[in-house]
């Protein structure tokens, strides 16, 4: 077995590959939200035209790169619920709760740290229902369809407009989102600490950078369903 592959089957090597993958998947967030929140204008054309301009544009690519976007949430789930697990079974004296030194510094065990698999795994449950409701229903169902610029493309608007007309789903989401937050708020300083990347004179830095990622991503992506919800009754009652 090569020097490459033992350091990525280690103990070690499954913690980097892990903190990669899961900082990749935050730089899917940023794109997501970014698309996300032209729902905020109004304007179904917006949503709907991006969401055909990223199809065109990739080409026969577009299968490949979301096969690839699945892949990489996959290894990420995978490896933190291997990681887990392996943890436990090593049976350490010193719980997870308690403050514990690492490469860059402290390791600040709190709520999100200690139930990251629990968020992760609500995370995960919504990633399934997510694909379901946008790539089935909205991409090969025949009832989110919408023509834009003389071509026939999916309505994700109008599919967003009547999901978030139930208060339930608004619920669903709103909490979903909050969970986000905590998931990346413990998330992000761990795969920087994980890289060795976590100096200690950056700790304070990283932790807060950690906190203000969540908050923003939270809010982000919940304050969408509220807005179109109220927007919607505001319609309905002019």
């Amino acid at each position: 077995m090569s020097a490459l592959k033992k350091m990525l089957f280690s103990s070690i090597g499954k913690k980097y590959i892990m903190a990669v993958s899961g900082l990749g998947l935050v730089g899917f967030l940023v794109t997501h939200l970014a698309a996300n929140l032209l729902l905020l204008t109004g304007n179904p054309d917006l949503l709907n035209g991006y969401g055909a301009g990223l199809k065109s544009t990739l080409g026969p690519l577009f299968y490949p790169a979301e096969a690839a976007l699945v892949g990489l949430f996959l290894v990420h789930i995978i490896l933190a619920i291997y990681i887990n697990v392996a943890g436990k079974k090593a049976a350490r004296p010193i719980g997870y709760a308690k403050a514990q030194r690492g490469k860059g510094g402290e390791s600040k065990f709190g709520l999100a740290g200690s139930n990251m698999l629990i968020t992760g795994g609500l995370l995960a449950f919504f990633l399934v229902v997510h694909l379901w409701q946008v790539r089935y229903q909205v991409q090969f169902g025949s009832k989110f369809r919408t023509m834009l610029n003389g071509e026939q493309v999916g309505d994700l608007y109008r599919y967003c407009d009547e999901i978030f007309a139930s208060p339930l789903m608004v619920v669903f989401y709103v909490g979903v989102m909050l969970f986000l937050g905590l998931h990346l708020r413990h998330g992000f300083w761990s795969a920087i600490q994980s890289l060795g990347a976590m100096k200690p004179e950056w700790s304070k830095s990283i932790h807060a950078l950690g906190l203000i990622i969540a908050i923003l991503f939270a809010v982000g992506f919940l304050i969408i369903p509220i807005w179109m919800h109220f927007g919607m009754a505001a319609r309905l009652f002019q």
